[in-house]
């Protein structure tokens, strides 16, 4: 191919250039190589980043000897676990943007000729698979790995078990001892969240899209295989620079359907819905949210997996992780097999020596005629509450349909607040508006909310259902994603205290159960709240965002 960072190296007129690359290590032989970028997200703000400086580094070896020039930057990360139910977590999904704008602007501004990206936590994977999707230089992705989980007693721990324990505590189910112990043993180490959240399903995600090496999305962060993995990648990735294989040809339709499914198997967080979206927006690939819909009813959820399962992770990981299922799901027609992969194979190729049938001796992948659940988890949900759609996960909830009076809130503390002061009863329909996208703005996750009506009992007995979105720890009757939100004028934004609301999962249905000219005189009389963000990177995020429905991208063409 011909390499993009000739234009820097060429030239009598690009001495400058070409001084300043000396300066940081090139040789005359060097200027013909091809400079690949390393986008490392790595820092000590959260464990699930915490090892990837060591990836990078094994990375940037390998691409050496592989005869590339290879050029180590960073870019941002935060955390969703420290942020979550501050006013904080209004930048989670904001950074997502960051990442990708930044990954951009320096693979671009520099002419590179390829991306590896190095990930391990919630925003920074969908982040540079934004930015691998708008560059469509030859990418690979690099999963930090995940957590290994905590233990007390005889539990296993992640971390929404301490987000649960202080609904325990609240409620008077636990003493603060106990919360104490719960906190100190649930994050053993590096690595992201441990169950089927969101890092844990994105990594699956992008190794279900053809990004990312065979089998490291469930790699543990610590184990050495991780790092050997990041080295294979950068061999990956030289030959894909020689042979031209760029992510848009790896991005199609075909490979978000894949995603999909392997998201549903797995019975991964909503997030994914939010992100996937916004990578096939950036790859200009055809997706939209009732392909979610279409896919579910024909794959069943069949891991065990944590928020709603036993396991975690690295146990899925111990009975053949994501190609074992990959391969249950192609030799039932689930999956495209023609699908290409970042290695030059197809999925079909890639999983051809992997068995298609579930491990014996253990329960952590089930029997494809004996699922944990017979379609998919992720149910898209529509209705005068949410004409755009809404995302559900139906998967593990004691009952399908709940219709109850409306307990409406217009921030996440709020309704804490009164969670916690024992305030929401069984039956209640608790609303939570105003978080999303553009109204939050930032889109926050609820899982401060969810989480403490789990532990204080509430979990089989209450509904849930806001324009903000969830954590992928997230288990119970809710609903997320509400379009339009209530910034926008969505129905969402005239809920009253009291009004009954109706969520019906089997149906796919949200409602609000009030007459139309109800709502025609509550509309009139509506007036938009004044942004909570005048000036910086918040405002600018309400400005440009997009709704829900179309993945919360900044970069949409009208």
């Amino acid at each position: 191919m011909k390499l993009r960072s000739q234009v820097v190296t060429r030239g009598p007129e690009r001495a400058a250039a070409r001084a300043m690359l000396r300066a940081v290590g090139f040789s005359d032989a060097d200027f013909d190589k091809p400079v690949v970028g390393i986008a490392s997200a790595y820092s000590t703000i959260t464990p699930c980043n915490l090892g990837l400086a060591g990836l990078a580094s094994r990375a940037e070896s390998a691409l050496r000897a592989a005869g590339a020039m290879p050029q180590l930057f960073g870019t941002i990360t935060v955390s969703d676990g420290i942020s979550m139910g501050t006013s904080g977590m209004r930048y989670s999904l904001v950074s997502r943007e960051v990442i990708a704008d930044s990954i951009e602007t320096v693979v671009n501004a520099q002419s590179l000729d390829g991306l590896l990206a190095v990930g391990g936590c919630d925003k920074n994977m969908p982040g540079a698979m934004i930015a691998i999707a708008r560059l469509d230089v030859p990418s690979v992705f690099v999963y930090g790995g995940t957590i290994k989980p905590g233990r007390l007693g005889d539990r296993d721990l992640t971390v929404v078990s301490a987000f649960e324990a202080v609904g325990q505590w609240s409620a008077g189910r636990i003493s603060e001892a106990e919360l104490v112990e719960v906190e100190r043993h649930a994050c053993p180490g590096a690595g992201s969240c441990g169950g089927m959240y969101t890092a844990n399903t994105m990594s699956s995600a992008i190794e279900a899209l053809g990004l990312s090496l065979p089998g490291s999305s469930t790699m543990a962060a610590e184990d050495a295989e991780t790092a050997d993995a990041a080295a294979r990648a950068a061999d990956v990735l030289a030959d894909a620079i020689r042979h031209d294989r760029r992510p848009r040809t790896i991005l199609t339709r075909e490979s978000f359907l894949n995603a999909i499914a392997v998201v549903m198997a797995l019975g991964g967080s909503t997030n994914a819905v939010l992100h996937l979206l916004a990578i096939a927006d950036a790859a200009g690939a055809r997706l939209a949210l009732d392909d979610f819909e279409a896919v579910r009813q024909r794959v069943p959820v069949l891991c065990d997996l944590k928020p709603f399962g036993r396991y975690v992770a690295t146990d899925l990981h111990r009975v053949g992780g994501v190609p074992r299922v990959m391969s249950m799901l192609l030799a039932r027609g689930l999956l495209d097999g023609g699908a290409p992969t970042v290695t030059g194979r197809t999925i079909a190729q890639t999983l051809a020596d992997v068995p298609s049938d579930a491990p014996s001796g253990q329960d952590i992948i089930r029997p494809f005629d004996r699922p944990l659940h017979a379609q998919g988890h992720l149910a898209i949900l529509r209705g005068n509450l949410a004409p755009e759609g809404a995302v559900a996960k139906i998967a593990g909830v004691a009952k399908a349909r709940h219709s109850g009076p409306a307990r409406v809130f217009d921030s996440e503390e709020a309704c804490l607040a009164a969670i916690l002061a024992g305030g929401i009863e069984p039956g209640d329909v608790v609303v939570i508006r105003y978080e999303g996208p553009r109204g939050g703005p930032g889109m926050r996750e609820m899982l401060s909310p969810t989480a403490a009506l789990i532990g204080a009992g509430l979990g089989d007995s209450v509904g849930l259902i806001t324009d903000g979105r969830f954590s992928g720890g997230t288990h119970g009757l809710v609903v997320g994603h509400v379009s339009p939100e209530a910034a926008a004028g969505g129905l969402i934004a005239l809920v009253q205290e009291g009004d009954r609301v109706t969520i019906d999962a089997d149906a796919r249905v949200v409602d609000l159960e009030v007459p139309v000219g109800e709502i025609a005189r509550r509309r009139q009389a509506w007036r938009a709240p004044a942004p909570r963000a005048e000036r910086g990177v918040l405002a600018k995020y309400a400005r440009t965002v997009s709704s829900a429905s179309l993945g919360a991208v900044t970069d949409r063409v009208p």
